[in-house]
């Protein structure tokens, strides 16, 4: 009962956060502040009632558009808040089943909200903002070395020094490794298209990814998010474009599928790569 009731709060609470989160994204590419002005219509300026920013209740209601004007609102805004409500659900859910302690929990969540908001931002600007990627990057490496410490409490292990520094180390490392994979694909990428093919933002990204997850499930977010673009690549290819641009040239925005990626990993890193090292006879 209390696993059922926890996972329908976190989802609810998924839903506040996903709403809150579409200001972001609106506003963020614009320069304008997330906390005033109150919520609004993008095209008349109408202040919303409260019972307009119900998570996807409001957006149902009002049949996807403003109530003063009869702008469309556009399917991101329920499709964002459902996203982060299903996942934050879905984390609760795991987490009690796997007891994880409440801060694990709380910081997958927050790689989760990241991600989903990382991922439009990518999809509609092509733009993986430093004020998401940087702290990203601290807050994911504090987190898991927050989770190594508690372990130690858990079991009453006295601090060994050495092996914590080696950790540490192996850590950063795997950091600096994420990170210089992508500037190798894109060197390489420039290299042979004398044009840019990602952008930095994707390296800082993929140091985020293997902060929160290690390098093992940075490049399995990685590798996950390379079949996605591939697809997406073999789309292009298959259905004509509209307009005078070729599928060669059309651009992808590859951090949207490395966000993908790296939410897959975050739930179902572990299994996939022991199956994978199964499978493989390792």
């Amino acid at each position: 009962m209390i696993r059922i009731v926890g996972t329908i709060f976190a989802g609810l609470l998924g839903l506040a956060f996903g709403s809150f989160l579409n200001v972001c994204l609106s506003r963020w590419p614009e320069g304008e502040s997330v906390v005033k002005p109150r919520s609004h219509c993008r095209d008349c300026d109408h202040t919303l009632a409260w019972w307009e920013n119900v998570p996807v209740v409001s957006w149902l209601a009002l049949r996807g558009r403003c109530r003063r004007c009869g702008a469309w609102i556009g399917w991101r805004y329920p499709l964002v808040e459902l996203a982060v409500g299903v996942l934050w659900a879905l984390v609760a859910w795991r987490s009690h089943q796997a007891f994880f302690p409440i801060e694990y929990a709380v910081g997958i969540m927050f790689l989760m909200w990241a991600l989903v908001g990382l991922a439009v931002l990518d999809a509609e600007h092509f733009w993986l903002p430093n004020a998401l990627t940087l702290p990203g990057i601290a807050l994911g490496f504090f987190w898991w070395f927050l989770q190594g410490e508690q372990v130690g409490w858990a079991l009453h292990m006295p601090p060994d020094l050495a092996q914590n520094a080696r950790d540490v180390g192996e850590r950063l490392l795997g950091i600096v490794l994420a990170a210089a994979l992508i500037l190798l694909i894109r060197w390489l990428y420039k290299l042979i298209r004398h044009r840019e093919g990602m952008g930095l933002g994707d390296v800082k990204l993929m140091a985020m990814l293997a902060a929160w997850l290690g390098l093992p499930g940075a490049l399995l977010a990685f590798g996950l998010g390379a079949v996605l673009g591939s697809i997406a690549a073999l789309v292009l290819l298959i259905v004509p474009a509209r307009g005078s641009e070729s599928w060669a040239t059309t651009k992808l925005p590859f951090g949207t599928f490395l966000c993908v990626g790296g939410i897959v990993s975050s739930l179902w890193g572990g299994q996939m790569i022991a199956a994978y090292l199964h499978w493989a006879g390792l």
